[in-house]
């Protein structure tokens, strides 16, 4: 089977790991932080807003089943992409709103899809602010972050702007 990776960033990444393992087409989905300064950072480390890491969920998929695009419809309807570093009650720049491409087509789709929104005026006349940046290290969160609405139960960590997919 082919597969691809994509990484995304969204607010407390229980939640949009939870989104990102019912679609059809990803094979696996983990959580971790990417994107800062500090080498294996834990939980704690990243919540103090000192190593400049995002939490944040690495998808693996089979391009075949779901494509990056179906990916980025699925990131956008999940969270307010218009606050910065702000999802819901969670504060603080691990929860910024950012794609994490792996490849320069996923830039370009990634791009594309954010200006397509904003024209769109998807979410009113407010800008987003979601970064698209190149994924750098991605360290693997603690195990009990992973899978944790599985683990224990559904629930919501941040609340969407609303659940409605946005059109391609």
């Amino acid at each position: 089977m082919n597969r691809s990776k994509a990484t995304f960033a969204a607010g407390c990444f229980w939640g949009v790991e939870e989104a990102f393992s019912k679609a059809k087409g990803v094979t696996s989905t983990m959580v971790g932080y990417t994107g800062g300064r500090t080498e294996h950072p834990t939980y704690e480390q990243v919540c103090s807003h000192a190593t400049g890491h995002a939490e944040a969920v690495q998808v693996e998929y089979d391009p075949q089943q779901v494509t990056y695009e179906q990916l980025l419809d699925i990131f956008w309807s999940i969270h307010n992409p218009t606050t910065k570093d702000r999802q819901g009650p969670d504060i603080g720049s691990q929860y910024r709103s950012a794609v994490f491409y792996h490849a320069p087509q996923q830039q370009a789709a990634a791009e594309t899809s954010k200006r397509r929104l904003e024209q769109r005026h998807r979410y009113g006349r407010r800008p987003i602010v979601t970064e698209i940046v190149p994924v750098t290290i991605f360290y693997r969160a603690e195990e009990y972050h992973q899978r944790y609405f599985a683990k224990h139960g559904g629930g919501q960590c941040h609340i969407p702007l609303d659940q409605k997919t946005p059109e391609p």
